[in-house]
């Protein structure tokens, strides 16, 4: 399961987001970090151009 998908199923806070980011970065997995967290287009612009916190506002409206 992703990042997003074990959010939005309440299996784990949104802070754990840094864990993912970590673990891929040490991976060798090629898919894009927003992909490996299951974010869509969307969500990803969000994140980057305003924050993690508006981020987790658009993910919390998905619950």
């Amino acid at each position: 399961m992703t990042f997003k998908e074990k959010y939005l199923a309440g299996e784990i806070e949104f802070e754990e987001i840094d864990d993912y980011i970590e673990i891929w970065n040490n991976s060798d997995d090629e898919r894009t970090l927003a992909k490996f967290l299951g974010l869509s287009a969307e969500e990803e612009d969000v994140w980057i151009d305003d924050s993690d916190e508006a981020l987790r506002e658009m993910l919390d409206r998905q619950k």
